[in-house]
């Protein structure tokens, strides 16, 4: 350009001679503060993404932080099944506020708004990715130490959406013990490394069952690789999590808030250390 001073920082112009990397970035509610937000990810969908964006939620909400999670599975929301929350979430002006849970944390997903939660969301890609934004822009979080993103499964289009217009401070990724899907997690790991997002973890679910008789712990899945494709990239394997009845039954029945024990240790030292 004829006029250009080569100061791409005040420069809304996406012209050949850019320098600087343009941010999409999108503000959040005036009335939003949010300190530290990650995002949960998963290769592809059935590893328990959800499960343990919940457990997270639930670990530092019971160590006292203020928590919140945004539900961007936009196909598939199960947050507040886990939470058992069903109303619908009230408005402040053109804004909505999210619904609380029992013990406080705050939740905002697609199936707060529908009539009927079992009803399909029909949406193409660009007006879910359109409605993860909404759920960043026009909802008033308020003061919150510790956001999760409950991400959709894969690398498509709304994941990319919400790394682009959403500050995330940190991934959490989670895979299953299964061969195949430790190769799919490597796409996880690339993408955030190319979308220069800290991994901060990865967490395996499904990991073993521990007989109740002695204890003894059974891969019924095989034995994991998941070693390896973090040696490959450089990332730590955070925790591992059994194949629990206490779990999957405490979420069917909306009381997840509710877990008995210290769930994903690993991954809630290196959550809290965020904030020091």
């Amino acid at each position: 350009m004829a006029d250009c001073n080569h100061d791409c920082s005040h420069c809304a112009s996406n012209c050949g001679e850019r320098t600087e990397k343009q941010s999409f970035i999108e503000k959040p509610h005036e009335l939003t503060h949010i300190k530290k937000i990650i995002g949960v990810v998963s290769g592809k969908g059935g590893v328990g993404k959800s499960l343990i964006t919940s457990i997270l939620a639930v670990m530092m909400n019971n160590k006292g932080y203020k928590t919140a999670i945004l539900d961007a599975d936009i196909t598939g929301p199960s947050i507040p099944k886990a939470f058992g929350i069903a109303e619908h979430p009230k408005q402040d002006g053109n804004a909505f506020l999210p619904v609380k849970s029992k013990t406080g944390i705050s939740v905002m997903s697609v199936n707060l708004l529908l009539e009927n939660p079992a009803d399909p969301v029909i949406w193409r890609g660009p007006v879910i990715a359109g409605a993860v934004k909404q759920f960043w822009t026009d909802v008033i979080w308020g003061d919150i130490d510790y956001m999760f993103i409950d991400m959709p499964p894969g690398t498509g289009d709304v994941a990319l959406t919400v790394f682009q217009s959403i500050p995330i401070d940190g991934v959490i990724i989670v895979t299953s013990p299964q061969q195949l899907v430790s190769m799919i997690v490597e796409k996880a790991v690339n993408m955030a490394k190319t979308m220069d997002i800290p991994v901060l973890g990865l967490v395996e679910n499904m990991s073993y069952v521990k007989c109740p008789d002695c204890g003894k712990e059974i891969k019924i899945f095989g034995e994991s690789h998941l070693d390896e494709v973090a040696k490959k990239f450089g990332v730590t394997v955070t925790d591992r999590l059994p194949m629990a009845p206490v779990i999957a039954t405490a979420c069917d029945q909306g009381m997840a808030e509710f877990l008995e024990g210290k769930y994903l240790p690993e991954n809630i030292k290196a959550i809290e250390a965020m904030l020091k």
